[in-house]
């Protein structure tokens, strides 16, 4: 009897032990082949090792814009560039399965999700569409023109009750939601004069920060209005952004570097010029978790991992060769 019980006690310890392996990684981090011809979800994990290639029903072919690949705790979306479409899939444990694919109204370059909403910005249109358990509609509930709609599109981020929209010909535009849909026309955020190329964003709560790339500057837009702007410093073009606690981070295409802000709701200060390097120019940044992951392009395309410790610096973990063009980068905490 105290045999049967002590056998019976090991094997319901080795079942707890086994759970945690069977829920796969902890952090996933998933970029987008973007090949023209059939574009791929590539799923890493913190290693760099890859664990997936899914394909996702659609042809890439995007570039000059960042949040291609968008995620919420239990989906990712993706854009379809060359078929003007965004791919949804759901995540189980470490693997994606692909679930839908939306038509879009215009090509779409940049993805986000809301509470109740995927948000699709394309070289046309912003557009909204209703999200109903994991199932996204397929007919957008709300849809407004880009102000400026000239193939520029760079990325879209959600600010409280608005979408926060960039578009490369100088155009920093914020859009009304209401009950979650798109609603009303595009309105502009005034930029100084002389500002130029605004690029990358990256939002929480009602304060979203913005790079004006050719300005070498980095800004604060809260309420549809830019409250504060500073200079990136020695490292020029910042164009990508993400956010770790009070820390923004920059990546700087030109200057191959990431640089580090510290920021609150009314400022934007810049804080260390130079906190890593990148192999080549970055083309997106984002962040989970503690972990920052940068892709970047030139001769080859990589696709960095760094942690982030509780000063904000960076500590490099991974670097990976990957599809040359991938576009779009998520890190997705389970």
């Amino acid at each position: 009897m105290k045999h049967r019980l002590a056998l019976i006690v090991a094997l319901l310890a080795n079942l707890i032990v086994a759970i945690p392996a069977l829920a796969g990684p902890a952090t996933l981090v998933i970029t987008s082949s973007n090949n023209s011809l059939g574009n791929q979800l590539l799923v890493y994990d913190t290693s760099g090792a890859l664990l997936q290639t899914a394909a996702t029903g659609g042809l890439g072919g995007v570039s000059g814009n960042a949040g291609g690949i968008a995620a919420s705790q239990d989906s990712v979306a993706v854009v379809n560039f060359g078929s003007q479409s965004v791919s949804i899939f759901d995540i189980a444990g470490s693997a994606v399965q692909l679930r839908q694919v939306v038509t879009t109204l215009s090509r779409p370059v940049s993805v986000a999700f809301g509470k109740n909403h995927l948000y699709v910005l394309g070289t046309v249109f912003v557009e909204s569409h209703r999200i109903d358990g994991h199932d996204v509609d397929g007919i957008a509930d709300g849809f407004s023109p880009l102000r400026q709609g000239d193939g520029s599109a760079a990325q879209v981020g959600v600010v409280a009750d608005q979408l926060l929209i960039t578009e490369k010909s100088n155009e920093v535009e914020v859009v009304d939601l209401r009950g979650g849909a798109v609603s009303g026309p595009a309105v502009e955020v005034a930029l100084p004069g002389g500002s130029d190329t605004p690029l990358g964003l990256t939002t929480r709560g009602a304060n979203g920060y913005v790079t004006i790339a050719h300005s070498d500057e980095v800004g604060l837009v809260k309420h549809g209005d830019l409250i504060a702007l500073t200079a990136s410093g020695t490292q020029h073009a910042p164009c990508w952004l993400t956010l770790v606690d009070q820390f923004l981070y920059s990546s700087n295409s030109p200057s191959h570097s990431i640089s580090r802000y510290v920021v609150t709701g009314t400022q934007v200060v810049l804080d260390a010029a130079v906190v890593a390097s990148t192999a080549g120019a970055p083309t997106d940044i984002a962040s989970a978790a503690h972990l920052i992951a940068v892709l970047d392009g030139g001769a080859q395309t990589h696709l960095t991992q760094f942690s982030v410790d509780g000063d904000g610096d960076l500590h490099l973990t991974a670097t990976t060769v990957v599809s040359n063009g991938a576009n779009g980068v998520v890190v997705i905490q389970r």
